[in-house]
């Protein structure tokens, strides 16, 4: 698997992502590229910069007659209409939508009024495409991060003077680990703090890798600490964890909350919702609770993005009036999935590893529903056919 690894002790922009990626080994002339299909005004220069002694890329894009502010739907429409291949265009879509509702949740106007303000220059456009491209262009299949420097003291926006990090940020930092470093200044941009929510799948230390590339992104300022952002690319590595030799550790959240006063129809309901909105396991666990009751222990397991959203859910479709929050760090064997053919249909078989090991082999269940269906076989039959032909893989 490949790996990504965002290092980020002063925090992160749009800018210093592009460095990352191209001193990463993401051509320049790639980055040229982008701006080309986006058909923008703005040039883009990528040159060598030190912080603090430290060598790096600093990429500045510059709009050549740059408007005062613009509206979200703007921004949407040269994104919508523009030659950027499908799936970095929709996804870079969804990153500014994304901005767009923090701006108008913090300003209280409707998403297409909103006006972005320090985020409508078409920088920011090319910061979140020319970032999605890179990463894709990379291949990278995960990426981790550290935890993040957010900054300290004030910052001057638009509506004046306000803490660090500043509102549009602030909102942005749902599950993200964060951190106020020793310097002062606004570290973390809100889309520097979007861009991270969309592509980090996992916060923690550097996980075990062969190392490929470093590439380095340099801020714009030069502070007392070396203002730059790392990119470490390279082949996860099993085998070195303190967990065992399984292929990487994830940082996740478990939400739990008892329940002794609902009606029992509403449990599927409620984790059928669940799941919809991204939650990755959900699980009622029987108990005695205060008074002798019987009732439920509810316990989901979320990505840290999804925990305002999940709380959510619990506490407006369950009788619940609280809500624990806990992190947790799940260790996950390296996964791939394979195709067998049981009774002349497909049957996807997933398959476990412990380094080199294969230690779990299943059916999917689904599918072996479907082919009984199909063929009037019980579904055991059918979940032991695909298991003895996945021993011939």
């Amino acid at each position: 698997m490949r790996l990504g690894y965002l290092d980020c002790p002063s925090g992160a922009s749009g800018d210093m992502l592009l460095g990352a990626l191209v001193g990463a080994g993401w051509p320049e002339t790639a980055l040229q590229q982008v701006v080309a299909d986006l058909g923008v005004p703005v040039r883009v220069t990528v040159a060598r910069a030190e912080r603090r002694g430290v060598p790096a890329l600093r990429v500045e894009v510059v709009e050549d007659d740059p408007e005062h502010e613009r509206l979200y739907p703007q921004l949407a429409a040269i994104l919508d209409g523009c030659g950027i291949a499908p799936p970095v265009r929709e996804r870079a879509a969804g990153v500014l939508h994304r901005l767009a509702e923090v701006e108008s949740q913090v300003h209280g106007v409707p998403v297409d009024r909103v006006h972005l303000h320090e985020l409508g220059g078409l920088d920011t456009l090319v910061d979140v495409v020319g970032v999605l491209a890179g990463v894709e262009a990379l291949a990278l299949d995960r990426i981790v991060a550290s935890p993040v420097n957010v900054g300290r003291g004030w910052v001057r926006i638009k509506h004046g003077v306000v803490p660090v990090p500043a509102p549009a940020t602030q909102a942005l930092l749902d599950g993200m680990p964060v951190y106020a470093g020793e310097v002062e200044g606004e570290w973390l941009t809100p889309t520097g703090a979007a861009l991270l929510q969309t592509l980090v799948h996992s916060w923690g230390p550097l996980p075990p890798m062969r190392m490929e590339r470093i590439g380095t992104g340099a801020g714009r300022d030069d502070p007392e600490r070396a203002n730059v952002l790392r990119l470490f690319v390279g082949e996860a590595q099993a085998g070195v964890s303190p967990f065992g030799d399984a292929s990487h550790t994830e940082r996740l959240v478990m939400l739990e909350t008892s329940i002794d006063d609902m009606n029992p129809q509403l449990y599927p309901v409620v984790t059928a919702r669940l799941i919809e909105a991204g939650a990755l396991d959900v699980a009622a666990v029987p108990a005695v609770m205060k008074k002798g009751r019987p009732g439920h222990v509810l316990r989901v397991l979320v990505p840290p993005d999804r925990v305002r959203e999940l709380t959510r859910i619990l506490l407006a479709e369950t009788t619940t009036l609280g809500v624990r929050v806990a992190p947790m760090r799940r260790l996950e064997l390296e996964r791939e999935e394979r195709t067998v053919m049981v009774a002349g249909s497909p049957v996807r078989i997933k398959v476990g590893r412990l380094g080199e090991r294969i230690v779990n082999v299943a059916p999917e269940h689904d599918d072996c529903v479907v082919v009984a269906r199909e063929t009037g076989r019980s579904v055991k039959s059918i979940w032991v056919g695909a298991l003895a032909a996945a021993e011939q893989l």
